[in-house]
């Protein structure tokens, strides 16, 4: 196909691709139908990698993914065995991880796993109208702001399982996937509590971890050692803060992520391939040349949402720069060098939910 093909017909072969190729893949073998939960992982033969643990995040992510793509059957099945398998009913929360056979494995409970389940149930809330998703929404988000505070309106990252002893401090990457999910339950109930709750959390953030010179939100509290700024999450939180526009405070996150991503595009992008930087050190520098997939969609999205001449004009140059590196026949690769090596063979189940989430901003 050219170049000169269009956005949207160019957004329709990834959409096509992901209905044919990779939904099946988690509906057949990379779906453990004894224990009704996704694999970890499968390989290129579709086959899923030995198991040694399921993820309660890898389940959500996975509900999330077949909410929208209206495969409400399969969602009720990822819906209860979430609530089955990782559902701590004695001393309330999620645990990370069960074993291989669904018994409880690591019992932490880590803000990004309790985020990705309120994520998850709003959207399956969504397309479902199963009220008994927006009770968990409501009871997770309640014991996120309670159990998991931290200094200065921040949440700790994660806790022992009975939430007494703080086991990681405040980090970027769940705080942002909090931020999703807070805002994706805004919209499926339009709860003025997760409004509050998301607009408290943004200038927290905005204290906290943005990187003055560049508008970034470095992945370690600002002033941190050896900190660094990944390309990716630019634009992911580009795309968040275009998202919660009017629910941002005083944060001042929008003239700040507008700086921070074209910082990233110049920075954090290999131009001769297209392909997007694991992550760059304070001054710009590249600290990691990793390509993984995940950042490549984050790519697309921001390009999307971004939606200026310029971005419009290179979108469909990286639809398919994308689409020819990246994607498969038989699947996807996961993550590879500046120079096209793989450097991950394997499929991982959670990857599903970064293709579905960029795929649905692209123009139709």
């Amino acid at each position: 196909m050219t170049s000169s093909a269009s956005t949207a017909t160019l957004a329709a072969l990834l959409r096509t691709h992901f209905t044919q190729v990779v939904l099946p893949i988690w509906r057949g073998p990379g779906f453990n139908a004894a224990l009704r939960l996704p694999c970890e992982a499968v390989g290129h033969d579709h086959r899923p990698l030995p198991a040694v643990r399921y993820r309660a995040m890898a389940c959500a992510r996975q509900l999330f993914v077949f909410s929208q793509a209206g495969d409400i059957a399969h969602a009720d099945i990822l819906f209860d065995s979430l609530r089955r398998y990782f559902h701590d009913t004695q001393r309330g929360g999620w645990f990370y991880s069960v074993d291989v056979n669904g018994a409880p494995l690591d019992t932490t409970k880590d803000l990004y796993t309790h985020a990705f389940v309120v994520f998850a149930c709003a959207e399956y809330l969504a397309r479902s109208g199963n009220r008994d998703a927006l009770d968990v929404m409501n009871e997770t988000s309640a014991q996120i702001v309670d159990r998991f505070a931290a200094r200065d309106g921040l949440l700790n990252a994660a806790l022992d399982a009975g939430f007494s002893t703080v086991t990681g401090t405040p980090v970027q990457n769940p705080l942002m996937h909090l931020t999703e999910a807070w805002l994706a339950a805004h919209d499926a109930t339009r709860d003025a509590a997760f409004a509050t709750s998301l607009t408290r959390l943004v200038e927290a953030i905005a204290r906290t971890f943005v990187h003055q010179p560049t508008g970034c939100i470095a992945e370690l509290p600002a002033g941190s050692a050896d900190n660094r700024l990944e390309p990716g999450h630019q634009f992911e939180w580009f795309y968040l803060v275009r998202r919660a526009a009017g629910l941002l405070g005083q944060s001042e996150l929008d003239a700040a992520l507008t700086r921070a991503f074209d910082f990233a595009e110049a920075r954090g992008i290999d131009h001769s391939t297209g392909g997007v930087y694991a992550s760059l050190d304070e001054a710009g520098a590249i600290k990691d040349s990793a390509q993984r997939i995940w950042a490549q969609t984050e790519y697309l999205r921001a390009l999307a949402t971004k939606a200026d001449e310029a971005a419009n004009a290179r979108l469909p140059q990286q639809i398919e720069r994308f689409r020819e590196r990246f994607l498969r026949s038989d699947g996807w690769i996961e993550s590879m060098t500046a120079t096209g090596e793989i450097t991950r063979a394997e499929m991982p189940s959670t990857t599903p939910y970064h293709l579905a989430t960029s795929y649905a901003s692209l123009p139709v």
